[in-house]
């Protein structure tokens, strides 16, 4: 059994791991799936067969894997609820579309074993966070699944944190080691980075988890940055009776980021953010989208002069945060929810599930020195005590989990805001001139002042959307009607002049890169059944906006 490659690089040297063969049989079982099974490649979403373009129900996915002893199988993303069963045994449930999750079974036979993978893209009353909404929930197993053969114990989690020391960096390290074996085991936990290393003995509980903190002292390494994105291994390996048992590998960057007053400094440098929204979607590929077109999507954002990238609404391939990591794009990162009012919010799930989904996203990609900020609750009921209240929650939460890094959220622009004095930085969705006609600048200022008499004055503010609409080939160089790729183009202009300019805000992010599909739901607000603000199509063709944008975030400071 070879090493998989679900990242850009080998996780693993001593683990065996392969990724699971591509073709797939898929059944789909409720109404209005198909009438017999199909061969379907994984990762994929269904809706990319033509037979199953608006499906919403179960798709149950099977496939023959060669495996034995202690298997993990790691499932990359699988929307939106999933259950996986090895030879007709359920080995766990997962809830949520964007963060992986394991599946363990234990003492299994070597030979050929049937794994079945049952993912539900249903609405209903078992699934709080997800609802039709202004981007589609796609179905199926769109990220990749591997199948790994363990020894008795392995490496969980490593997470790195980096600190700025007189002596120069220091990596704080976090291991989490799980013992499969039912007796209590000593084993020794060795991590180097840059060079330097760290050894700790530790007690392995029974059927239990260890953790253990070790610290390197790296004082050569370079930092960090979007101009100069130096990256460094980390290693960690498991020995139990002296000889390697497992290992974890990940890539870090040195850096530090923090906010002071209305800036937020990146290794104490001001950050002045020129950016996009990007939903992880790509025409007829749908949510799983492939490494070459993560790869075009940065490179197309970085030719319009970006240097951030916002994931709207939920956690990001892995593989993508390792493209901003290797090229210096900054990422602002946040746990799957939008657009929820208090009602939505009261739903006895939201807060469990919404707990669970931000704390798997944090401990899986905490090590990407490309995500500068977490966020969470885009567009929620800021406005009521009760909303207020979830989102101090969360915020807590984030900080709980990861100290080192500040905390958003992107407000509606609508006034009652209760959490500004809250946040890290302020951030708020502005739509001047296209869902309402006021000047770009009136439209900033009073939102300004009401951030500032709401408690949030003195921090840094960031216009996390602003933006207008345009059907990609409609043309109106006269009458420059709403949807005409001139008119999106004028209002953008005019939106990021101003917001680039104004001395209190510290960064736009433009709704948005490229269009995305919407649930038929949104229809009728959006034409062709898309949300059509992005600045190219989705399948990247530019529209008349991508040179305004390319003109102004290369010459505006």
């Amino acid at each position: 059994m070879k090493n998989a490659m679900d990242r850009l690089f080998r996780t693993h040297e001593i683990r065996r791991s392969q990724e699971c063969a591509p073709l797939w049989t898929l059944t789909t079982p409720d109404a209005g799936g198909m009438d017999r099974p199909e061969t379907v490649v994984v990762p994929g979403v269904w809706e990319s067969h033509p037979a199953l373009r608006g499906y919403r129900g179960r798709g149950v996915y099977e496939q023959a894997v060669s495996c034995g002893g202690n298997v993990r199988f790691l499932l990359g993303g699988v929307s939106f609820a999933a259950k996986v069963y090895l030879d007709g045994e359920l080995l766990c449930e997962h809830y949520g579309a964007y963060t992986a999750f394991e599946a363990i079974a234990r003492d299994v036979a070597p030979g050929l074993h049937t794994l079945r993978v049952e993912a539900d893209n249903r609405f209903g009353e078992h699934s709080a966070l997800h609802m039709p909404n202004d981007y589609y929930a796609y179905g199926g197993i769109h990220r990749p699944v591997l199948v790994e053969e363990l020894d008795s114990a392995y490496i969980a989690s490593c997470l790195v944190t980096p600190v700025r020391t007189p002596e120069g960096w220091r990596a704080d390290c976090r291991v989490s080691v799980r013992n499969l074996g039912d007796r209590q085991t000593e084993a020794a936990i060795c991590v180097c980075v840059a060079g330097q290393r760290a050894e700790k003995t530790v007690l392995l509980p029974a059927n239990g988890t260890a953790q253990a903190g070790l610290s390197c002292l790296c004082p050569d390494v370079r930092a960090w940055s979007p101009e100069e994105p130096a990256l460094y291994t980390v290693c960690a390996t498991l020995l139990i009776d002296g000889q390697p048992a497992d290992d974890l590998i990940d890539r870090i960057g040195f850096r530090d980021v923090r906010t002071e007053g209305k800036r937020i400094l990146l290794n104490g440098k001001a950050l002045r953010l020129r950016g996009f929204n990007r939903h992880e979607e790509y025409g007829g590929f749908g949510l799983a989208v492939p490494l070459e077109a993560m790869m075009q999507d940065i490179q197309l954002m970085r030719d319009m002069g970006a240097n951030c990238v916002r994931t709207c609404h939920y956690p990001n391939d892995p593989r993508f945060l390792d493209l901003c990591d290797e090229l210096g794009m900054l990422v602002w990162e946040e746990s799957h929810v939008r657009g929820f009012d208090e009602q939505r919010m009261r739903h006895p799930l939201f807060m469990p599930q919404l707990r669970r989904c931000t704390r798997e996203m944090v401990e899986q990609h905490f090590n990407h020195p490309s995500v500068f900020i977490w966020a969470s609750l885009n567009e929620c009921a800021d406005d009521t005590a009760f909303g207020a209240a979830c989102y101090r929650e969360i915020f807590s939460l984030l900080r709980g989990l990861d100290g080192s890094r500040p905390v958003t959220a992107a407000l509606l622009e609508r006034p009652g805001g209760q959490v500004y004095g809250d946040c890290d930085a302020v951030s708020v969705n502005l739509y001047p001139r296209w869902y309402h006609d006021i000047p770009v600048r009136q439209a900033v200022d009073r939102k300004l002042a009401e951030i500032s008499a709401g408690g949030g004055g003195g921090k840094p503010v960031i216009v996390s959307e602003i933006g207008a609409g345009a059907i990609y080939g409609f043309h109106d160089p006269f009458g420059r009607d709403k949807w005409s790729e001139e008119r999106q183009a004028d209002i953008l202009r005019e939106q990021i002049t101003e917001v680039l300019r104004h001395p209190d805000l510290c960064g736009i992010l433009i709704w948005q890169f490229a269009d995305v599909r919407v649930d038929e739901s949104w229809a009728v607000h959006r034409p062709k059944t898309r949300n059509n603000k992005g600045v190219v199509d989705e399948y990247r063709r530019p529209k008349l906006a991508y040179a305004v944008v390319k003109e102004l975030f290369e010459t505006m400071e």
